[in-house]
């Protein structure tokens, strides 16, 4: 049998790869429901970024389908044959203004590539899919079809792969190539838990008139934002010092009789919280020094006990630690104060398998109770855990890949991440962070090294031929 020479062949398409990627990365695909019609449910961004991508398969002469604007599909092979799945999305999370290029027209800067997406999830999206480009313009045999399919709201719902197992069968299996190598065959259950806060008579030296931080749910919040009336002259001072010590920035501001404080922390994927600095909790445990408003201190104190620095669920009643597939992590990241209105925060909670959804909720109400904070579990979500042994064929084969092209020893990894390989039976996450490289997926100034973008194609490649043929 000949080997194929898979660097050879997506070098000789390189220009062609990074030219579609291009074209995917320029769309902001950002979720928009405050522009969502029946056409286009989850917004026209992330829609208009995925039948870019289907239409980029059409050209290349695959069969394709799209389901409402939610979610498509191209495919090759038999089609009566069995399927096997690729799953990657095109909506990205939200922008901030930390960026030091425009996030939605791509750069290549000492090899890197920067742009929203280009890590998570464009970019790895592109590179699979030049995989099996490749595989079908060389005319390679093989006993499965492949169904790759493409989401439009991974990032906050997965209202699409809903829509998708509502109207399609899903394959048995398949890998995402939504994470990292080696390989993710372990990945925890993930909810949204709001605790809804009381409003309270009685009044302080200060009255907190709103509060917010957070720009999605699996996002450590990067600013915070709080406006207070009664503030005392030496608040600008006493801020300036919190945010020295906890090497953080911000500002205060006034208007008449208002102080407008701003906080900027460091917003990170909410997979591993350790690695940020929770703006909403910094700012909340700051003001928890004064005398404020009943509904207010009560909510400080709540947000800067509870949830500031509590990255594991510690003082939640939840803290829990599976010996493979690590802690419960239980970051606050959606915070909305309103002195008349709504008080709540949601925590992006996330566990492996040993405990449960309802023993989460019963837990954090008991200790929540006392403050009179009501706990409500968001409906949806990934509720239960997923993990295919390191036995599995598929996880063997994908190792096996992996070493032959990196040199380096696979192993077994499970994250707080959720992708759309646990939607599989026998499915896991393959690529495309390489080990030793930093993740700025969720952050500003997001990127990926073309090289590794390269080297993932080629893997892909190889490894989806192997599976296939």
């Amino acid at each position: 049998m000949v080997e194929i020479d898979w660097a050879k062949e997506v070098e000789a398409r390189k220009d062609d790869l990074f030219k579609d990627l291009f074209e995917v990365l320029s769309i902001n695909s950002v979720k928009d429901m405050a522009h969502a019609t029946e056409e286009f449910p989850v917004g026209p961004g992330a829609a208009k970024a995925m039948l870019k991508f289907l239409s980029l398969a059409e050209r290349d002469g695959f069969r394709t389908k799209n389901l409402d604007n939610l979610v498509g599909y191209l495919e090759y092979g038999d089609a009566d044959a069995e399927a096997f799945g690729l799953l990657g999305h095109m909506d990205v999370v939200p922008v901030d203004d930390k960026w030091h290029t425009d996030p939605f027209i791509p750069v290549i800067k000492d090899g890197k590539l920067y742009a929203r997406g280009a890590s998570d999830d464009k970019g790895p999206s592109m590179a699979a899919y030049y995989a099996v480009k490749i595989i079908k313009e060389l005319g390679l045999p093989i006993s499965k079809k492949i169904r790759f399919i493409v989401g439009t709201d991974e990032e906050s719902g997965w209202s699409c792969m809903n829509h998708y197992l509502e109207l399609e069968e899903m394959p048995k299996i398949g890998f995402s190539p939504d994470a990292e190598f080696p390989i993710i065959n372990g990945e925890k259950a993930i909810i949204g838990v709001h605790t809804l806060f009381p409003t309270l008579k009685g009044v302080g030296d200060l009255k907190l008139e709103s509060f917010k931080s957070g720009l999605a749910l699996n996002m450590v919040p990067p600013t915070a934002d709080a406006i207070l009336t009664g503030a005392p002259a030496s608040i600008e001072a006493d801020f300036t010092l919190f945010l020295s010590k906890n090497g953080l920035t911000g500002q205060v501001t006034f208007d008449g009789d208002k102080a407008k404080l701003h906080l900027v922390g460091v917003g990170v994927h909410a997979m591993d919280p350790t690695l940020g600095k929770n703006s909403g909790t910094f700012l909340a445990s700051f003001l928890n020094n004064y005398n404020f408003d009943a509904s207010a201190a009560n909510f400080l104190k709540v947000v800067s006990e509870y949830y500031h620095l509590v990255h594991h669920g510690e003082k939640l009643g939840v803290a829990f630690e599976h010996p493979v597939m690590g802690n419960v992590t239980t970051p606050a990241n959606l915070f909305n104060y309103s002195a008349e209105g709504e008080k709540k925060v949601t925590l992006n909670v996330r566990f492996p398998a040993g405990t449960d959804v309802e023993t989460i909720e019963k837990q954090m109400s008991k200790v929540l109770n006392p403050f009179d904070v009501k706990v409500e579990v968001e409906p949806g979500g990934n509720r239960e855990p997923h993990y295919l042994s390191g036995e599995d064929p598929l996880v063997k084969t994908l190792l096996d890949v992996y070493e032959k092209h990196t040199g380096l020893k696979g192993f077994e990894e499970s994250i707080g991440g959720g992708t759309y390989g646990r939607l599989l039976e026998h499915g896991v996450a393959f690529g495309a962070l390489f080990q030793g490289r930093e993740s700025t997926m969720h952050q500003p100034d997001e990127y990926m090294f073309v090289e590794d973008i390269i080297k993932a194609a080629i893997i892909y490649a190889d490894a989806i031929y192997r599976l296939v043929k």
